[in-house]
């Protein structure tokens, strides 16, 4: 980890319009250094109630569980897969963060949320790992809370190959997410900072090579990982409208098909995903679309890990039941296919013709 990662830091904060940028090596690790960083920073404490969102993946609730903290699943809305200030109301006021994922490139109504938590108290953090450079309010997504984390994994919007960061404006977090990264050493702080953390622990300079302050663990990338995401980076634009131009042929394509449920995007700038969601009105038909997809060989997958509190992992460690009736419905009848900046005119055709409603 040297200067080809520091170079990746800088310019994705730049790109992401965020003061600070912490890369890490893979996006499940953002999420756990995050957490770990609001404990250390005393935003968090232990046994503090933290909402998140039912549909998502799994290592974005599982820092929680690990950490001490307890999870409150909240249900997604159907028209845009996300959490809503509707359903974050009768909860907000119990919280004392809300780690929000913002699902699939979509969002609710985030500035709202935003707000609201603001007003409650309440931090706001936001798993952006699927949802690189989609705009909402003129804002990217992602730069609407305390912190935000970003997956760079090969499915994900940039890849390098491996690859996780968080992003934040907030300089005694950003100081603790550099501690945290590394072992919880100081030697990543700025001179100033670390001189300040060695006086006032009484450490000299001999001592401080070996000095650990903070629970952490080697959360570092590599300089291949750096200089990968280096190449990404000017064709950050390109990616980004690629994704957002299939997306809306997708949806053109779904826009007369009543046997799927329709997303809301209307108060979107822009909607850049990477995989594209088909939620079916019912099991009969999630079936016969699975069965659709399969036999025009398009690969396709649940969507995400569906209701994450009905996996085995989230069972065994969290005993309180949790109805998230929309997230089931998705958890049973979604799937969803690839959406990438390389798929060309006659895959795109395929993929439509799948999406539209069948005749007869």
């Amino acid at each position: 980890m040297s200067e080809q990662c520091r170079r990746f830091e800088a310019g994705f904060a730049a790109r992401q319009g965020r003061r600070f940028a912490v890369f890490v090596d893979n996006g499940s690790v953002a999420n756990l250094l995050l957490i770990q960083a609001m404990l250390n920073a005393d935003r968090f404490r232990p046994g503090g109630k933290i909402g998140f969102s039912a549909l998502t993946w799994p290592t974005n609730v599982m820092p929680l569980i690990q950490l001490g903290l307890t999870p409150v699943p909240l249900d997604c809305e159907l028209a845009t897969l996300n959490v809503s200030p509707r359903g974050l109301a009768p909860v907000l006021n119990d919280l004392s963060g809300l780690f929000l994922t913002n699902v699939l490139g979509f969002c609710d109504d985030l500035p709202r949320i935003r707000d609201d938590c603001a007003a409650a108290g309440v931090t706001l953090l936001e798993d952006n790992c699927e949802s690189l450079g989609s705009v909402v309010d003129g804002r990217l997504l992602g730069n609407f809370g305390l912190a935000a984390t970003f997956s760079f994994f090969v499915g994900h919007h940039m890849s390098t190959i491996e690859g996780g960061m968080v992003v934040t404006d907030d300089e005694e977090l950003y100081e603790h997410l550099l501690i945290g990264r590394t072992h919880g050493w100081d030697r990543n702080l700025d001179a100033s900072a670390a001189a300040r953390l060695r006086a006032g622990h009484g450490v000299d300079d001999f001592y401080a090579r070996y000095t650990f302050y903070e629970l952490a663990s080697n959360f570092r990338p590599t300089e291949i990982a750096g200089f990968l995401g280096n190449t990404q980076l000017p064709y950050w634009d390109e990616i980004v409208t690629r994704r957002a131009d299939n997306f809306a042929r997708f949806a053109a394509a779904l826009a007369d098909n009543d046997e799927v449920h329709r997303l809301d995007v209307g108060h979107m700038d822009l909607v850049s995903n990477f995989a594209m969601p088909v939620v079916c009105r019912d099991p009969g038909l999630a079936g016969r679309y699975r069965a659709r997809f399969d036999g025009a060989g398009v690969e396709i997958r649940p969507v995400i890990a569906g209701n994450v509190t009905r996996q085995p992992f989230y069972r065994r460690h969290v005993s309180q039941p949790a109805a998230c009736p929309n997230a089931d419905l998705v958890h049973e009848n979604g799937f969803y296919f690839g959406n990438n900046p390389e798929l060309t005119d006659d895959e795109l055709t395929l993929l439509c013709a799948q999406l539209r409603k069948p005749h007869g």
